[in-house]
């Protein structure tokens, strides 16, 4: 009977440990993201997904899930949790913790180089958001680099680079807090909804723009979007995590294959992600949204308002760690 219970656990280990074993069970797992099958982000997992079938011979199968098939990215978020879904790569909610907003913050960068120094793998932000994630069962283990945020209207706003100019004019917020406080700081009356309902409500007129995303973002919106504004409000940068049972489950061996994977993809996002972006807003251009640029004397005021205004309201939500990561 021992030696039944020794040599079953000896053949799972092995396959977790890239058996070469031709009758081995192999893992099926899924992995979603927010983008439609063909986009960069896709292409970036089904290539991490195959080198991970190929290294670990076939143990480890991963099935893709593009466009939100499994969810808006809060439920995947907990479908993850509860290991109801292996992987994800995506933005997270904060409506379990709203520490988690610190991935967030409003005017932490301001160029790319900035960006690859603070959002990275191994950064001080990236093991602070790790350390949160723990508590809902989710493991942390790399991230894709998207682009610097930016506003959609549907019609001009007054003084668009003015901070301190009501714009009259009702937005679409992520429901995240910090995005909310950003908008109202800036001039505008935000709109916490899902960017489902963001869509819907461009379309009927129930608001007149949209904050929280990119430009690549919010191609998908041509025929309704007239004006975008690159204010480089936040940076978006997708994290790349798992269920944290299935990841302790895992071989140390598998476990570097993982963080190694993920963290040659982000650095092969880096390094096309800001030629990416340009060409991003030269697409908007070219379907007619016209493109209202912030001088650097504008984006200044805008960052100073909205750190002065909103960081202090989210120290206060994160707690000391904030401080440590805006120093």
């Amino acid at each position: 009977m021992v030696k039944a219970v020794v040599a079953t656990i000896s053949c799972l280990l092995i396959a977790v440990c890239f058996s070469s074993v031709a009758d081995a069970e192999p893992q099926k797992w899924k992995i979603g993201h927010v983008r439609p099958s063909g986009s960069a982000v896709d292409k970036d997992i089904q290539a991490f997904v195959q080198q991970i079938k190929a290294e670990t011979q076939g143990a480890i199968r991963i099935d893709i899930y593009p466009g939100s098939k499994l969810g808006d990215y809060s439920v995947v978020q907990e479908r993850v949790s509860f290991g109801e879904v292996q992987m994800f790569v995506g933005p997270f909610g904060t409506a379990i913790d709203k520490r988690l907003a610190l991935g967030f913050t409003p005017f932490l960068v301001s160029t790319w180089d900035e960006a690859k120094t603070v959002y990275a793998q191994g950064s001080a932000l990236f093991n602070q958001m790790a350390e949160f994630l723990e508590a809902q069962n989710i493991k942390l283990i790399g991230g894709w680099p998207v682009y610097f945020g930016g506003i959609a209207l549907t019609k001009k706003p007054v003084q668009p680079g003015n901070p301190d100019i009501a714009k009259k004019m009702i937005i679409r917020v992520p429901p995240i807090r910090c995005f909310e406080r950003t908008a109202r700081v800036l001039g505008y009356t935000p709109y916490p909804i899902t960017w489902t309902y963001a869509k819907m409500g461009l379309k009927t007129g129930m608001v007149e723009g949209i904050l929280g995303g990119g430009a690549e973002g919010y191609f998908g919106l041509k025929g309704v979007i007239k004006y975008y504004l690159p204010i480089r409000d936040h940076f978006e940068y997708w994290f790349v995590y798992m269920n944290l049972d299935l990841w302790n489950s895992l071989s140390e061996k598998t476990k570097t294959l993982f963080s190694n994977l993920s963290r040659e993809m982000e650095t092969k996002r880096y390094a096309v992600a800001e030629a990416e972006e340009r060409d991003s807003i030269d697409k908007l251009a070219k379907i007619g949204v016209e493109i209202i640029n912030i001088d650097e004397k504008e984006h200044a005021l805008m960052k100073e308002k909205v750190r002065k205004t909103v960081w202090p309201e989210m120290r206060e939500e994160i707690g000391e760690v904030f401080e440590e990561i805006t120093r």
